[in-house]
């Protein structure tokens, strides 16, 4: 298990990170979701050692995370950190070989990442004359060179296209299906959503939500979509109730309620004014989720 303990960070009087913890078990993705400043890429640096937290710290199996445990973590920074005037091949071998491979295995293990990432034929081509999507291929390769024992990730979707997301969907699961625990940043909520066993929120440097999709969808507000067979106009005088989608006379309605015996209130009163065709809940999305806790 990797844990991120009451970290801070602070710039002269901005507050970067604030007593931030959480944890990424062992064989767990974990998503790592914030705007623009929230703290997410200084957070992976102290991680990594490439920053020093002014309080708190960073653990590995329960022990102060070291250098030497540090080299076996992969990670992808924000600046992605491929040569560009080097070819892609010749660079990945060098970094392979900085981790102990010797020059065939390097060669076999990276000829196999390139041919499943779809790089194969672009091997010998320097870096800055591959596509932006091609040359994050080759950044996650860079990552995943050197059987790393923890995955630290900086936006690693950042200009996939959907095959190539995909492909690095399944290389995460085959590593956290491996025991090994995952950390990666993303914008793109619908996919931390679809892959992730927990989600961290970021917001101004502070953690404001922590677990699955499923407990931080149990942290808002219940709503539920309403069908009667004539205008539910009506609902928007119930009490404890706020009318989140009503468009015009229309027989369908999405409210938010107070709480379950509010709703159930609602139901009795629209069973008593005529027919009810649906009366379900309403699974909220994860951009909905952010945008409420990040507000």
């Amino acid at each position: 298990m990797l844990e991120i303990d009451a970290v801070t960070r602070t710039y002269a009087d901005i507050t970067a990170v604030d007593s931030v913890s959480f944890a990424v078990p062992a064989g767990a993705m974990v998503g790592f979701v914030g705007g623009n400043g929230a703290g997410k890429t200084t957070t992976m640096r102290i991680i990594m050692g490439i920053l020093a937290p002014d309080s708190g710290s960073v653990r590995w199996r329960g022990q102060q995370l070291n250098p030497a445990i540090r080299s076996r973590i992969g990670y992808m920074p924000e600046e992605r950190g491929l040569y560009p005037k080097q070819p892609l091949l010749e660079q990945l071998v060098y970094l392979a070989r900085l981790h102990g491979m010797s020059q065939r295995q390097a060669r076999e293990r990276i000829t196999a990442l390139l041919q499943r990432f779809g790089l194969g034929d672009r091997r010998a081509d320097k870096v800055e004359t591959l596509s932006l999507g091609n040359q994050q291929r080759g950044q996650i390769i860079a990552a995943v060179l050197g059987e790393p024992v923890a995955l630290v990730l900086d936006e690693p979707f950042s200009g996939l296209d959907p095959a190539a997301v995909d492909q690095m969907s399944a290389l995460l699961r085959e590593y956290t299906a491996a025991g090994v625990p995952v950390l990666f940043s993303s914008h793109q909520l619908d996919l931390v959503d679809r892959l992730c066993d927990s989600i961290v929120v970021l917001h101004d440097g502070k953690v404001v939500a922590n677990g699955t999709s499923a407990e931080l969808r149990e942290t808002g507000q219940m709503r539920y979509r309403l069908t009667v067979g004539d205008d539910a106009g009506w609902v928007r005088g119930h009490g404890g109730v706020r009318v989140l989608d009503l468009d015009g006379p229309s027989a369908v309605v999405e409210i938010e309620a107070a709480d379950e015996a509010i709703a159930q209130q609602l139901l009795r009163e629209a069973l008593g004014r005529g027919s009810v065709q649906e009366f379900s809940p309403v699974r909220p999305s994860l951009s909905e989720i952010y945008r409420g806790v990040a507000a």
